[in-house]
């Protein structure tokens, strides 16, 4: 572009509208030394290092558990100790519980009075002699009603969730079974003792000595305990308390009335008295009447040890197995 003529100063375009002009010059900077009521330039603080966090106190020791893990093998002591202490729950339902001791103890009594002096004058000429042969029947009646009531009681646990939860402790996996079974014996023996004493009120003596009253107790506890594992088998094996119940009477009437527990064999037809020879109540009522009264008991006592051991080799693994399996 040309110079104008003159002298002058050249001018400017015009700078567009919304485009910015120039930068224009600042001042010069000043020379020589800082005014004397001039301030330093502030410091930035420099980050501090960051705090080391106390040092967490050791945690403490943990105590030995008395329980050992889920998944580990829980010895003998320890199962007995688990065994114990749901046996002691199992028995303080039963003390709360009137209908379970009312079971145990009353309804034998009810049918020793119906039998001895309601059909007792059709059935034997004495009464004092059918007392005799009755009441070790109806002893070994008791074990099979108190029996009755460990399937029952298994099944209310196991749709109350109570299962669930014992299932889900750190416990013997055969603790639960056998709590159950042992405070059943409890109640057994407690029916025994009853009915034992109110044989003695109505008549029944026993004509041999204190030993052999002992050891046909003790036969009759034997058989109650193989009872019991049928009975659980059961109760884990039906969905319903009620149905648990009503299979449990049926199972149990022809062992007692297809038995010699009420009348002697010889009345039988042929076809009865062949499975009543071979019945376990049968063999068990047997060895008890000749504990209490006197005769051969070895017979007797052998079938019945037989049918207690064979019971309790089937049906304690299908209980177990049955338990383990249970949803």
């Amino acid at each position: 572009m040309a110079a104008p003529v003159g002298g002058q100063p050249p001018r400017r375009s015009p700078v567009p509208p919304g485009r910015p002009g120039p930068p224009r010059p600042g001042p010069p900077p000043r020379s020589g030394p800082p005014p004397a009521n001039a301030q330093p330039p502030r410091r930035r603080p420099e980050p501090r290092p960051p705090r080391r966090a106390a040092p967490e106190p050791p945690p403490p020791p943990e105590k030995p558990s008395r329980m050992r893990a889920v998944s580990g093998r829980v010895g003998p002591r320890a199962a007995l100790r688990h065994t114990g202490a749901i046996a002691r729950r199992n028995l303080l339902q039963v003390v709360h519980d009137r209908g379970a001791i009312l079971d145990a103890t009353l309804m034998p009594m009810i049918f020793t009075l119906i039998f001895v002096y309601v059909f007792g004058g059709a059935i034997a000429d004495d009464q004092g002699d059918y007392k005799q042969y009755l009441l070790p029947g109806i002893m070994v009646q008791t074990v099979s009603f108190a029996s009755r009531l460990t399937g029952v009681t298994l099944n209310v646990d196991a749709s109350r969730g109570v299962m669930d939860r014992l299932r889900a402790l750190p416990i013997a996996r055969s603790a639960v079974l056998s709590a159950r079974i042992s405070a059943d014996m409890c109640r057994m023996l407690l029916g025994q003792l009853v009915m034992f004493g109110f044989a003695l009120i109505i008549g029944f003596r026993v004509q041999t000595d204190v030993l052999s009253a002992l050891a046909a107790i003790g036969v009759l506890l034997a058989y109650g305990f193989a009872l019991c594992w049928i009975s659980a088998f059961i109760g884990l094996a039906l969905k319903s308390p009620e149905t648990v119940q009503s299979v449990g009477f049926i199972w149990t009437i022809p062992l007692q009335f297809g038995s010699s527990m009420f009348v002697p064999l010889d009345t039988m037809p042929g076809w009865l008295r062949a499975f009543a020879q071979v019945n376990p109540t049968t063999l068990v009522t047997d060895t008890c009447r000749n504990l209490f009264l006197g005769g051969p008991v070895a017979p007797s006592a052998l079938g019945a040890f037989l049918w207690i051991g064979g019971i309790l080799l089937v049906f304690a693994p299908l209980s177990v197995w049955k338990y383990r399996r249970y949803t």
